[in-house]
């Protein structure tokens, strides 16, 4: 008899989302697709996201405001020259985070360098 495979390997849960809930990307997913956004809005929107986190050292969006948000979006335009209308869809893409996802709407969001 053969021996068993090797489980695969787990990722571990993190300490602030309890075991069996979807992560924040396949949550965001979950609701571009109940919302019935496109494909190619889903994955701009999941991009900005990540990208949003990563900048803010893998912190948890919740623990993030609107200050995070002005910085994170002047930090487009001013250090990557991005374009104003790529600025205007990462804006999209965490207000739908935070509105839709997180159910908490941003306040205005100000001091954004264009």
């Amino acid at each position: 008899m053969a021996p068993d495979p090797p489980e695969p390997a787990r990722r571990p849960v993190s300490p602030s989302r309890p075991a069996g809930e979807p992560r924040l990307l396949d949550r965001v997913r979950n609701v571009a697709r109940v919302r019935r956004l496109s494909a190619n809005t889903e994955r701009a929107y999941t991009h900005w996201i990540r990208r949003y986190i990563v900048h803010h050292d893998r912190t948890h969006p919740r623990d993030l405001a609107e200050p995070h948000v002005a910085e994170f979006l002047t930090h487009l335009a001013a250090r990557e020259h991005v374009a104003a209308s790529t600025q205007n869809q990462a804006l999209s893409a965490l207000l739908f985070l935070y509105e839709h996802v997180l159910s908490r709407p941003l306040n205005r969001v100000e001091g954004i360098v264009r």
